[in-house]
């Protein structure tokens, strides 16, 4: 029979109840014709492309033409698109993490948090803005010729003057006072500026005229706000964060009108409400092989969940060392070059995320897949499991499990002409305790026709509490279509 390895992750608060966990895979679905409706394959590695000498973390990643900008440790760098990389200028930033940029075609506009600076392509020229109260800047987007900025801890909206935005007066001022929470982020998205409040969020447009331009979107207000100034992510032609509202927060949204629709699971939900602090969360997004994905990562919780647009399904990704997971070494994004950059929230390691590579800069990768053993509508108790089995009629007390075989690719081998492992463990009480790891080959170069398979897998009493797990670490193409179950009821 069938076991239902596909799917997306999900562990619940109990896992007896649901204990599907995916690190490093993410599913892609076949149209008809296609052996199975889906298929798991492996996250992108990582692979080295420019380390930078201040150190790390990197904290943000802008392209603009021909250039890739970075900063990295409090300074501001530039990457040519052979990864040659060169120092610009050396930024006061009020601590390593994330910093805000945005460009207006031919200056960078870098929000530092109580201070900002610009950076002018033309003139190769990095300065402070040192304006007579100017205010600071938290994030910073760009939208109609201006620079529309907020200071964190106000209800203040500010804005540049008029393209090419070297003014910044702090006259030019709007206040988002239709609710008292005090404003988080600014992004702008299809000629409108988003103003993410704590526990709200407002649309505003231009609307000419003298002075401060811009103005809310009369009926544009809505009741859900954002938990993280760098959540905000745009993506898939909309809006992505990670929300709060008055009743609490956690819940990951997008934009869809003025509205926020929920996108995360109850699963992912609980597991960000059980962090210590979600304020910190970071998102960006990136398009891969047709593959939309927002990627969300928590520093304090040490996890990245990753939803994929195109599929609307949850994975996790992570960085595997010391025998755990934590979360992914990607703490900003860029697509520049053609290629998808990330940096290293750790150092000045540079990246490109590279979906034929499968290693983390030479590091392993590991993968990881556990899932229940039946369907949910399947049991040792019900008419359908019994029949499946040939034995109607008959409670059975055991299930003896013969053998679990993995429909993957198989043959892709290792470099040194040798075969990668997979290793299986399984528990028989929801996923509480686990058995002994047992390693299968998935064969040598080649071997196209190697059986990934595990015998004499033990008997459980409680068959809708076996799950089974599988993973992996050598560097190798991981796909994989399905896993076929041979199991039969005992009367003992």
């Amino acid at each position: 029979m069938k076991t239902p390895i596909l799917g997306q992750t999900y562990v619940a608060r109990s896992v007896n109840a649901a204990a599907s966990r995916m690190v490093n895979l993410f599913p892609e679905f076949v149209p008809d014709g296609g052996k199975e409706p889906a298929f798991l394959m492996r996250a992108p590695g990582l692979t080295l492309k420019v380390t930078f000498g201040a150190g790390g973390p990197i904290q943000a990643l802008h392209a603009l033409g021909n250039w890739l900008y970075v900063v990295a440790h409090g300074t501001l760098y530039k990457v040519d698109k052979n990864n040659s990389g060169s120092q610009i200028g050396v930024l006061t930033v009020d601590n390593l993490g994330p910093v805000s940029i945005a460009d207006n075609g031919q200056s960078l506009f870098i929000a530092c948090g109580s201070t900002a600076w610009v950076y002018n392509t033309v003139t190769s020229v990095l300065s402070q803005i040192t304006t007579s109260g100017f205010p600071g800047a938290s994030t910073v987007t760009f939208m109609d010729g201006y620079f529309v900025y907020n200071v964190a801890g106000t209800v203040d909206v500010y804005s540049t003057d008029y393209f090419p935005a070297t003014g910044y007066d702090a006259a030019m001022v709007g206040a988002a006072l239709a609710t008292s929470d005090n404003v988080v982020a600014v992004k702008a998205d299809h000629d409108e500026i988003w103003v993410f409040k704590e526990r709200s969020t407002q649309v505003w447009y231009n609307q000419g005229g003298t002075g401060f331009p811009f103005s809310v979107i009369q009926g544009s207000t809505n009741e859900i706000g954002c938990a993280a100034a760098f959540s905000v992510t745009k993506l898939d032609n909309t809006l992505f964060w990670l929300g709060r509202d008055i009743n609490g927060q956690g819940i990951v949204y997008r934009a869809n009108g003025y509205a926020g629709e929920r996108v995360s699971t109850h699963a992912v939900e609980w597991h960000i409400q059980s962090y210590s602090t979600i304020s910190d969360a970071i998102g960006y997004g990136y398009q891969q092989d047709g593959h939309t994905f927002y990627v969300l990562t928590f520093p304090s919780g040490n996890a990245t969940w990753v939803y994929d647009v195109s599929t609307g399904m949850w994975h996790e990704r992570g960085n595997f060392s010391a025998g755990v997971f934590g979360r992914h070494l990607g703490n900003c994004h860029a697509f520049f070059n053609g290629l998808n950059y990330v940096g290293d929230y750790q150092n000045g390691n540079l990246y490109v995320l590279d979906s034929t590579v499968y290693q983390d800069n030479g590091a392993i990768q590991k993968w990881l897949r556990s899932w229940r053993a039946l369907p949910t509508d399947q049991d040792d108790l019900s008419r359908a499991f019994r029949k499946n089995l040939g034995i109607p009629g008959v409670d059975f007390k055991r299930t003896a499990h013969h053998s679990l075989q993995l429909d993957c690719e198989s043959g892709v081998g290792l470099s040194d002409g040798t075969s990668p492992q997979v290793m299986l463990r399984w528990s028989d009480d929801g996923g509480h305790t686990w058995s002994q790891e047992h390693w299968a080959s998935m064969g040598a170069v080649g071997n196209y026709g190697q059986r990934v398979i595990w015998r004499r897998l033990g008997m459980t009493r409680k068959i809708r509490d076996r799950v089974y797990e599988v993973s992996g670490t050598d560097a190798v193409k991981i796909a994989i279509i399905g896993a076929e179950l041979q199991l039969s009821g005992t009367d003992a």
